[in-house]
């Protein structure tokens, strides 16, 4: 006897209620829709995801060596150190976001690459998200705490310094030019008067009451929920519907989810800085550009880069829209360093890619390892 199933119907009003929609739309496509369906639901699981990831974590193995007021000092050295070398010291950006950009994921890792060509003790400013104790905490400060970590690593140090990071070793290295043997600036806003990038136009045009604002509605610190917003506002379209359409037409692809929420894990998950230390970045570095001028007094000193006289380097992307390529280079006019022992390089590609694209990491960082261990000498 043949069995006659009925047809499944759903009542066209249910079509209203946004509970049954995609599934009677999915019944009514069959197969196809379905599918559909599914996928429809992995996206919106996966931007759920990539809106409140996990907190980042560091790739390589790393152990703390001090555990300081603004920063706990990483160091991914091995344990079995062959002695005379220069310690490497990475100063993470410190501008909102966490700085396991310097060992980003497997493969990504600028540590992985200068410990893969030579250099053996490497280690990482790892800057802590300021609260509400730390919010009169200024620049001093920071460089402080930096002069403390290169006193325990034992005196002298190869400095690396990544954005934000780059203008705070530049300032060190000023201050305490003894102390740094090579010095290598990447993706650094030096001269900030340079260029015509997006964040110099930003400083110039906002009246610094505008940031105070900021500032005071984040209780005393700047908020790295405020910044993140800042930097999408640079790129709407991208961070705000190009993103989300490029996630949509990749759901199956598990390679790119991957990379996608290895990326969202670091980017959305801002920290928070310093009233006092983002206040006077604004003022005296990006709008009055009392660094490249000699006028930024630094724990007491008036800083001139005219005192800095090792090795530099100095490392700049060709699209990168956060600090132009006339930033970081124009710091050789004000260096005190011989023409000859300055290096520029243009690396392709963006800001970010600087400290972890693939590309830079493989055709740039093995040679500025290599030259780091030959203490800056030319034709490495």
């Amino acid at each position: 006897m043949t069995i006659h199933r009925p047809a499944v119907h759903l009542p066209r009003n249910e079509h209203s209620v946004p509970w049954f929609w995609p599934l009677s739309a999915a019944i009514e496509l069959g197969e196809q829709g379905m599918t559909l369906f599914q996928d429809n639901l992995r996206y919106v699981e996966e931007t759920r995801r990539i809106a409140a990831p996990t907190e980042p974590k560091w790739a390589t193995s790393n152990r703390i060596r001090l555990n300081l007021d603004t920063m706990r000092l990483r160091d991914f050295s091995p344990l079995a150190l062959k002695r005379g070398q220069t310690p490497v010291l990475i100063d993470a950006p410190y501008a909102g976001h966490s700085s396991t950009i310097a060992d980003y994921a497997t493969g990504q890792s600028l540590v992985a690459v200068l410990l893969a060509n030579g250099l053996e003790q490497v280690l990482v400013t790892d800057w802590k998200g300021a609260t509400a104790s730390m919010k009169d905490y200024d620049i001093d400060k920071y460089l402080t705490d930096i002069n403390t970590a290169v006193d325990h690593v034992g005196g002298k140090v190869d400095l690396i310094g990544l954005c934000q990071g780059g203008w705070m070793s530049a300032m060190y290295t000023a201050r305490f030019p003894e102390k740094v043997r090579t010095l290598v600036l990447a993706g650094a806003p030096i001269d900030t008067d340079a260029g015509n990038g997006p964040i110099k136009k930003m400083a110039h045009e906002l009246p610094l009451r505008f940031y105070e604002k900021l500032v005071a509605a984040g209780g005393g610190c700047m908020r790295g929920t405020m910044m993140l917003a800042g930097w999408k506002n640079m790129n709407p379209e991208e961070q705000y519907l190009g993103k989300f359409l490029e996630l949509y037409q990749h759901i199956e692809d598990k390679n790119y989810i991957k990379r996608t929420e290895k990326f969202e894990q670091w980017y959305e998950n801002p920290i928070d800085l310093p009233g006092a230390y983002y206040l006077q970045a604004i003022q005296q570095i990006f709008k009055e550009n009392r660094l490249a001028k000699g006028q930024f007094v630094g724990l007491g000193k008036r800083l001139s880069l005219n005192d800095i006289a090792c090795p530099v380097y100095l490392l700049a992307g060709s699209e990168d829209d956060i600090t132009t390529k006339e930033q970081v280079f124009d710091a050789a006019s004000y260096l005190g360093t011989p023409k000859e022992k300055i290096i520029k390089k243009l690396a392709a590609g963006g800001h970010i890619g600087l400290f972890m694209g693939t590309r830079t990491l493989t055709e740039c960082w093995p040679d500025i390892a290599r030259w780091i261990q030959a203490g800056g000498a030319t034709g490495v």
